[in-house]
C-alpha cells in the first residue's frame, strides 16, 4: 500500500466516526407542550378502554364473566370511552353540537339485532376453520388440502 491509500482510508474512517458520533455531541432536547402531553395521555387511555372493551366482549363470549355482571361492566367502559372522546374533542378544538352528541350516545348503545348478527357471523367463521397446520402452525380452512403458508399437505 502506498502512503496515499493509507491517508485516504484514515480520512474515510475519521469521517465515518464523526458521522456516527454526531448525535452524541448534539445537545438537542425536544420539549413537549402540556397540551401534547395531555393529548397523548388521552389517546393512550382511549386505546386502553378499547382493548378492555374487546377483552370483556371476548371473555363474555367464552362465558368467563357472569351474565349479570357483563352489561354493567360494558356500560361502565362505554361511558369511560365516551368521556375520553369528549375530552379529546375538547383538546383538539372540535365542537360537537347537541344533535351530534345525541347521535354518538345512540351509537354506543348496544343494538341487539346487530349483536346477534355479529355472533352469527363469528360462529359461521369458526365453523369454517380447519385448525392449524401441523408443520408451521398457520391457520387453515376445512376445504384446504395444502397449507397456504408453507405448502405442506394436510
Amino acid at each position: 500500500m502506498d502512503l496515499g491509500s493509507i491517508f485516504f482510508i484514515l480520512a474515510l474512517v475519521t469521517l465515518t466516526a464523526l458521522y456516527i458520533a454526531k448525535p452524541l455531541f448534539e445537545r438537542r432536547s425536544f420539549a413537549v407542550s402540556q397540551i401534547e402531553h395531555d393529548l397523548s395521555t388521552l389517546m393512550a387511555e382511549r386505546d386502553h378502554v378499547l382493548n378492555a372493551l374487546s377483552e370483556l366482549d371476548f371473555d363474555n363470549s367464552l362465558g368467563k364473566i357472569p351474565a349479570e355482571d357483563y352489561p354493567m361492566r360494558r356500560e361502565q367502559l362505554v361511558q369511560r370511552g365516551a368521556d375520553i372522546l369528549r375530552q379529546l374533542d375538547a383538546l383538539q378544538g372540535v365542537r360537537t353540537s347537541d344533535a351530534a352528541s345525541a347521535r354518538v350516545e345512540d351509537a354506543v348503545q348496544p343494538d341487539d339485532e346487530l349483536e346477534a348478527l355479529i355472533a352469527t357471523r363469528r360462529r359461521a367463521r369458526q365453523e369454517k376453520s380447519g385448525g392449524f397446520c401441523p408443520q408451521c402452525g398457520g391457520a387453515v380452512v376445512q376445504s384446504d388440502r395444502f397449507c397456504p403458508k408453507c405448502g405442506a399437505a394436510l
